[in-house]
């Protein structure tokens, strides 16, 4: 998948991206706690069908949306409350030539402004750790259609942090960020409503350098290289990011949560 040319952000807004908007500037697609594997890991527990409605919620540059649609032939609805991402997801659509099954609409994960029960598939990869998660989970389950699943990637701490190392990730790197074990992930979606919920887990490697190649490819990483070279502002956030997220991954993981609405819930 190609990653299409955006309008260029002025430096001063390019300080305060937060690490997903930064990664999607600079041409990163894969932006997911366990990189590519953990979508995989999503579309296998999914088992998608061409018939299926797909609503894939904080959908940052469109790459899964893209493959859901390219791989399985599903209808998919990517998206997101960023307009930094939207604009990169619409452009990579189009790039894709899939505009005919992928639309690209700005929604907030707390409030989606569709209908209850309107998708076979629900889609959230590291999203509801932002917001009210509790909320959050209720809505998905809400917009998916009984006997449908909801998926979604969050980060864990795969083991307790240091106190610096926490400070450092959630005070400095993700302000805002909600990190907790996995058994606290899954007792959050099954008070959404959601049963035979599955679960797996591998370590944060999106971030590392075997996990940036393993994502993106050589070519595509040296693009991306080349892109941050390009503009001091690139640099500086870069050389300001990267050794703060490499204090947090010796204790970060993600987890894959798979989980079914019961048929009996009314529509």
């Amino acid at each position: 998948m190609s990653v299409a040319t955006a309008p260029r952000l002025p430096s001063p807004d390019v300080a305060r991206l937060d690490p997903y908007q930064f990664m999607a500037v600079i041409g990163k697609r894969v932006i997911h706690p366990g990189g590519r594997h953990s979508s995989e890991t999503l579309f296998r527990m999914a088992e998608f069908a061409p018939d299926h409605r797909v609503l894939d919620v904080g959908c940052g540059v469109a790459t899964s949306a893209i493959q859901i649609a390219q791989r399985f032939g599903c209808r998919v609805n990517a998206v997101d409350i960023s307009p930094v991402m939207l604009q990169r997801a619409e452009a990579n659509v189009r790039a894709a030539g899939v505009g005919n099954r992928v639309t690209v609409e700005r929604a907030d994960i707390l409030a989606l402004a569709y209908p209850d029960a309107e998708f076979d598939r629900v889609l959230a990869e590291a999203v509801t750790m932002f917001v009210d998660r509790l909320r959050a989970a209720a809505e998905l389950v809400r917009v998916c259609a009984p006997g449908g699943r909801v998926l979604a990637t969050e980060f864990f701490w795969r083991k307790p942090p240091t106190p610096e190392a926490r400070e450092i990730f959630l005070g400095q790197v993700c302000p805002g960020m909600q990190v907790d074990t996995l058994e606290a992930w899954v007792e959050i979606y099954q008070a959404a409503g959601l049963t035979d919920v599955q679960v797996e887990s591998g370590p944060f490697e999106m971030m590392t350098p075997r996990g940036f190649l393993s994502d993106e490819g050589l070519m595509h990483c040296m693009a991306i290289m080349g892109r941050v070279m390009s503009r001091p502002a690139y640099l500086r956030k870069m050389a300001w990011l990267m050794p703060r997220i490499q204090q947090a991954v010796p204790y970060l993981g993600f987890i894959a949560v798979c989980g079914s609405k019961p048929s009996s819930a009314s529509r």
